[in-house]
């Protein structure tokens, strides 16, 4: 299974702070260069990188006279707008070596969520390939708010495989792998390929490598990955001084095995991408019609509406069990619905016969 990574064409790798930064905040040039030797070596080999990069805030520490990460958001900020600019210049010195040339993309988790906004990336990812432009993607932590942020760049990268309908992402980190337990107690064991969810039912993920200039655990990551895999991409995740190694599909780390197939691009945005503005309440035929049938959902099915949005927005649609279906851009705004709950389309005027959800905007959860 590991070969299909050594195959990849289209290849997205994450890079954690830690992995690029010594005690201080100073971005360590040598791990730079050596993890630019491996991506290099691979584009020349005719696969497409995208490289998701941590480590823009962390850079900031040092030259902003910073003894540690900053907390508060404002800090923040300030150090990823110098951060920034020192982790982009010094990617592109590196590849630059190879006669390669970088582009910067910034991205926030409103650009994920809106689907204009959706497009257009996924437009100057793909513009930036045919170009052969190897993208440095990070979080816009300069204009990033804490209301709206991936949290992390581990989900960042998971959504970027999505949007780019990669073959492989690789996850690397300070951790050589994912372990049942944290490595560092007596017990722990290297847990080498999972095929499904069924494979992680030992295993605690906690905090474990997440460092004093990061954000991202082992929980995260493990959750990126099966965002990651749930689409049909392969995931390894090791440590960075064995990229080579696990984009040459060796048998390091942990490979995470695809638990679904590729769906549209729209479904996958709408799936994984979207943050819900409201929330719908089914009665147990309509998540029969929806679920198993595929139907479209129709106001007679609905008995709840809670939320504030707009129609065109995105909303999770709920059994009576308060279990979440399915997503879907909803037809109508919050404050139309509730005289339309339970009744059937011919109980109500011609304006509102339409499906409060279609078909073709849902996405099973």
């Amino acid at each position: 299974m590991r070969s299909a990574v050594a195959g990849a064409q289209r290849i997205v790798v994450k890079i954690g702070s830690s992995s690029l930064t010594v005690r201080g905040g100073r971005l360590a040039t040598e791990r730079i260069d050596a993890l630019v030797d491996v991506l290099a070596e691979r584009r020349k080999a005719g696969a497409q990188i995208v490289l998701v990069s941590s480590g823009a805030i962390a850079a900031g520490i040092a030259p902003l006279g910073l003894s540690r990460r900053p907390r508060d958001l404002a800090t923040q900020q300030a150090s990823a707008s110098v951060g920034q600019m020192l982790l982009v210049a010094r990617y592109a010195a590196s590849f630059e070596r190879y006669g390669l040339t970088v582009g910067q993309v910034l991205l926030t988790a409103d650009d994920m969520i809106r689907r204009a906004h959706y497009r257009n990336a996924s437009r100057n990812f793909e513009r930036l390939l045919e170009l052969g432009v190897v993208p440095i993607v990070n979080e816009n932590d300069a204009v990033a708010t804490d209301e709206i942020r991936f949290g992390d760049n581990d989900r960042l990268a998971a959504l970027v495989a999505h949007l780019l309908r990669a073959d492989a992402l690789v996850l690397l980190s300070d951790v050589d792998g994912l372990y049942s337990g944290d490595p560092r107690q007596p017990g722990a064991r290297l847990v080498s390929t999972v095929l499904s969810a069924a494979d992680l039912n030992d295993v605690v993920a906690g905090s474990v490598g997440a460092s004093g200039v990061g954000t991202g655990g082992m929980a995260s990551k493990v959750a990126a990955a099966q965002v990651a895999t749930s689409a049909g991409v392969h995931v390894v995740l090791t440590s960075a001084p064995r990229a080579a190694d696990a984009l040459a599909g060796a048998d390091v780390g942990t490979y995470f095995a695809p638990t679904g197939r590729r769906l549209p691009t729209r479904l996958l945005w709408l799936r994984h991408a979207t943050t819900p503005r409201g929330h719908l309440v089914l009665d147990d035929g309509a998540v029969e019609a929806v679920v198993s049938r595929r139907a479209s959902l129709l106001s007679a099915g609905i008995t709840a509406v809670s939320g504030d949005f707009v129609a065109g927005d995105p909303v999770d649609l709920v059994s009576s069990a308060g279990m979440s279906v399915a997503r879907g851009l909803v037809a109508y705004d919050a404050s139309e619905l509730p005289p339309l709950l339970g009744k059937s389309t011919h109980a109500v005027g011609p304006k509102y016969r339409r499906e409060v959800v279609h078909r073709d905007d849902l996405a099973l959860l």
